[in-house]
């Protein structure tokens, strides 16, 4: 028989208890509507997409993302969780480069599946309470929200950061009418470093906090739908097939010793870390879509592979390192 908790605090201290045990950490709540902060990100937002960074990624324009309560009617508040995603392995020299974050199972199924759990267990204690799923393919200001809990902060590369932890992790949210007991919000530790800035061989990061995408060899390489990449993102693609790690090899937070994911369903599949140039132009659509079952790249078509791959020309790999401290 499940015991039901009577508190405000201690329903949320379990709750996040919850999300430990499912995997997740860090985990933290934050109250709707949030903080001056999470306004001030929402403007952010607004100028961003004034500014035409999100080249032809339209959905970032949802109206939705500006207001939690067209997600869930009565939301109180925010279960915020991060999955580390990192992994103590390196690509083969020679080979392509692929963003950390697709070397495992496709995340998206892997953190809605657990936070599925998380929000039945909050039913049977309030079985009159509402929740609502979300990763990054909804219309939410994860970010803002997943520092709204406390989680980590937006570092000046976009990605968020954890002290302990670094940026290699994925985030999601468990939208909830029920009113919860908040953390407190992440500071910001980036200082006056801009590590990530320097790094981007395409400068990408026009100024702390603001990626262009239309200069994003991570953007053109998994959205960019058209036959042919730009020239200045031809010249700059170095290795990378799929993604880009850069901003994130460089700082700081991730030069310190890592703990290394043991979750069996976000350790890389065979041929993640020895992809050749040859295997993907050569490998046909089926065999591609056999490689890309259940994983988070499959949104990058076969022939964007072989386009992608197509303009690299593999050398010796140089993990780039930082040995300043954060």
């Amino acid at each position: 028989m499940t015991t039901r908790l009577t508190t405000q605090d201690e329903l949320s201290q379990e709750l996040k208890q919850q999300a430990l045990h499912q995997g997740f950490n860090p985990v933290g709540i934050a109250s709707i509507p949030g903080s001056k902060r999470l306004r001030l990100r929402t403007k952010a937002l607004q100028r961003w997409l004034q500014a035409g960074h999100q080249a032809d990624m339209d959905w970032m324009k949802a109206p939705r993302r500006k207001d939690i309560q067209q997600l869930l009617e009565g939301a109180n508040s925010v279960l915020a969780v991060g999955l580390n995603y990192y992994v103590d392995a390196k690509t083969t020299p020679g080979c392509l480069s692929i963003a950390r974050y697709g070397w495992g199972k496709d995340y998206h199924k892997i953190v809605e599946k657990r936070l599925k759990k998380i929000g039945s267990w909050l039913k049977k204690q309030r079985p009159e309470s509402h929740w609502k799923i979300c990763v990054d393919s909804s219309p939410l200001l994860e970010k803002a929200w997943a520092e709204e809990a406390g989680i980590g902060w937006i570092g000046k590369h976009s990605n968020l950061i954890h002290q302990k932890q670094g940026s290699w992790m994925v985030i999601g949210h468990l939208l909830s009418t029920e009113p919860l007991t908040a953390d407190k919000p992440a500071e910001t530790l980036c200082g006056t470093c801009e590590e990530c800035l320097n790094a981007c061989p395409t400068k990408a990061i026009k100024e702390p906090f603001v990626v262009d995408s239309r200069q994003c060899i991570a953007y053109h390489t998994i959205e960019n739908r058209n036959p042919e990449l730009p020239k200045e993102i031809q010249k700059a693609i170095g290795t990378w097939v799929a993604g880009c790690d850069i901003c994130q090899d460089v700082c700081p937070w991730n030069q310190k010793p890592l703990q290394s994911t043991k979750d069996p369903e976000l350790l890389p599949g065979e041929w993640i870390t020895t992809l050749t140039k040859e295997q993907a132009l050569e490998w046909d659509d089926e065999e591609w879509q056999l490689k890309l079952k259940n994983s988070a790249l499959k949104r990058i078509k076969p022939w964007m592979w072989r386009r992608n791959a197509s303009f690299i020309e593999p050398k010796k790999q140089t993990i780039l390192k930082n040995t300043k401290k954060a």
